[in-house]
């Protein structure tokens, strides 16, 4: 079974490539919730679509999201803002999958400027190839925890 059934995709604006990722997931059979611009066309600014997405996520409400701005850096930014949430900007599919296995990421960040159908589908796929990170790294996943959880004065 995959480790991922629920699937929140959310970008700023309603770039082509973010709509050809959510088309493409779904067609992999997984649900997609779609947020921010890609709910209803209207672009939203970045902080916002990449909370409120963030939030859903670490709530439980998917079990993973792949998010996206022009940059790829504000929505990862404001996504690791969320306690639970661990976001991975990935510029190749090597390094989504490596994300997954050896950090424990489970959101996906993109760059709307750099990313083409092709590489996301290589992107999205290497993603979703990890079903479980690597459990010889379960020590430093527990530190992230402590370390989330710490409040700073």
């Amino acid at each position: 079974m995959p480790a991922f059934k629920r699937v929140i995709i959310a970008a700023d604006r309603p770039y082509d490539v973010a709509r050809f990722i959510v088309d493409y997931v779904r067609s992999k059979g997984y649900e997609v919730i779609p947020m921010g611009a890609l709910k209803d066309g209207n672009p939203v600014p970045w902080p916002d679509a990449g909370y409120m997405a963030a939030k859903s996520l670490a709530r439980g409400e998917a079990d993973t999201a792949i998010l996206m701005c022009y940059t790829g850096t504000g929505i990862t930014i404001v996504a690791n803002k969320v306690k639970g949430v661990w976001a991975a900007p990935c510029i190749d599919a090597q390094t989504a999958k490596l994300a997954r296995l050896l950090n424990n990421a489970n959101a996906l960040t993109l760059s709307a400027r750099l990313i083409t159908e092709e590489l996301a589908k290589e992107i999205v796929d290497a993603w979703f190839s990890i079903e479980e990170p690597d459990p010889s790294r379960a020590d430093r996943f527990k530190r992230v925890r402590e370390i989330e959880g710490r409040e700073f004065k």
